[in-house]
């Protein structure tokens, strides 16, 4: 568990605020996360994206490796009851898939490159949101 809540302390370092579930940064949803001690998915931890993802942003390159995680991380809808079924046709980094969740991308118990790819997202979505503010 260790890993996860380092990943909660760069959430604040970051100036992202976790509430329950829900992570936000100026009152709007960057992510959704799950941490507790379960053993059966998606404990015991899952990170979950939210926003658009379809194009890199302008002045946020993300590198290629990031873009293939990313890509190996679509998280396809399976009807968990979140409203989103049978999920929708995306682009992600212009790559398209189909059947996709509302949380585009799924995250398990991400470490090294991944979990980096992970932050990079994140700080992408906040770049995102400044710059519609």
């Amino acid at each position: 568990m260790n890993i996860a809540q380092s990943f909660l302390g760069w959430l604040k370092d970051e100036d992202m605020v976790v509430a329950g579930a829900e992570v936000s940064f100026n009152g709007s949803v960057v992510c959704y996360t799950h941490i507790d001690d379960g053993t059966e998915y998606p404990s015991p931890w899952t990170i979950w994206t939210d926003g658009d993802y379809s194009i890199e942003p302008t002045g946020f390159p993300i590198s290629d490796k990031a873009k293939e995680i990313a890509w190996a991380n679509v998280n396809k809808c399976s009807d968990c009851g979140a409203g989103c079924a049978p999920g929708t046709d995306k682009a992600i980094f212009g790559r398209e898939f189909m059947g996709v969740c509302g949380a585009s991308m799924a995250f398990y118990k991400p470490e090294g490159d991944t979990l980096e790819a992970v932050k990079t997202l994140l700080n992408m979505r906040k770049h995102a949101i400044i710059k519609r503010v």
